[in-house]
């Protein structure tokens, strides 16, 4: 369960220095960049740690494939309440084949 509190506040951070700064697209590209940098700083501090906890219990595939779902969650969240853009019924068709690849990877075959 650490290691998903981990990346679910990695991705939080690092969904807002990557797109976060496209609400304010007046603001200077440099200044931008740095700030995004800045933020992705305290991204790191949670997400290497999540890695090296997680690494005990998960495989890299599924550690990257728990990541990937966390960033979707979390995207879709951010786009609809911060960007205020609307969610289609064709991302939910694709979370669906994500959600069958968590299965293909987690299953024990």
């Amino acid at each position: 369960m650490k290691t998903i509190v981990l990346l679910l506040c990695s991705n939080i951070f690092m969904t807002f220095a990557w797109y976060g700064h496209l609400k304010y697209r007046q603001a200077p590209i440099f200044t931008v960049i740095v700030i995004s940098w800045l933020i992705a700083f305290a991204e790191y501090c949670f997400q290497v740690p999540a890695n090296r906890i997680g690494s005990y219990q998960y495989s890299v595939a599924q550690l990257k494939t728990i990541q990937e779902v966390i960033t979707l969650v979390v995207f879709s969240v951010f786009s609809v309440f911060y960007l205020k853009e609307s969610f289609k019924w064709n991302y939910m068709v694709g979370f669906f084949f994500i959600i069958l690849a968590v299965f293909f990877i987690f299953k024990k075959w």
